[in-house]
C-alpha cells in the first residue's frame, strides 16, 4: 500500500523535478506535470483534492486503455479526462515498487530530452 508520502519521495528523487504548491501533491519536470493529486469535482460542490488518488501522465490513449482494462483495481478515469493521456491511480491498491515504476515512466514521458538524459542508469 502506497500513499502521498511515497509519491512525494519517489517524484522528488527524480532529476529536475519541481513540486508545485498545492493542497495535495503536484510534480513537474520541464514545466510539464507528470503526477499530481486528483482534483475530484462534483456538480454543485467545491472540488476536493484527493491525496489518496494520483493522476498520472501515461503518454497516449493506447497506454491509457491498456492500464484501465488490464488493471481495473488500480486504475480508473472519469469523463473529465476523456481525450487526455491521464489515468487515476488508487494509491492504497499499489505497492511502492509499482508506484516507483509508474511515476518514473510518467516522468520519462514528460521530461525534455536534455533533462531525461540525467536519469540515473538504475532508474532507466
Amino acid at each position: 500500500m502506497a500513499g502521498s508520502d511515497e509519491v512525494r519521495r519517489i517524484a522528488l528523487a527524480l532529476p529536475h523535478v519541481v513540486e508545485i504548491e498545492s493542497d495535495g501533491f503536484d510534480f513537474r519536470v520541464g514545466d510539464k506535470g507528470f503526477v499530481w493529486s486528483y482534483p475530484e469535482r462534483s456538480p454543485g460542490r467545491r472540488r476536493v483534492i484527493r491525496t489518496d488518488i494520483a493522476v498520472l501522465f501515461v503518454g497516449d490513449e493506447a497506454e491509457k486503455q491498456a492500464l484501465l482494462l488490464g488493471e481495473p483495481a488500480l486504475f480508473f478515469t472519469t469523463p473529465a479526462y476523456d481525450g487526455w493521456p491521464l489515468v487515476m491511480l488508487r494509491l492504497e491498491a499499489v505497492d511502492t515498487g509499482r508506484l516507483a515504476e509508474l511515476v518514473t515512466d510518467a516522468w520519462r514521458m514528460r521530461a525534455p530530452a536534455d533533462l531525461a538524459a540525467d536519469l540515473p542508469d538504475a532508474a532507466r
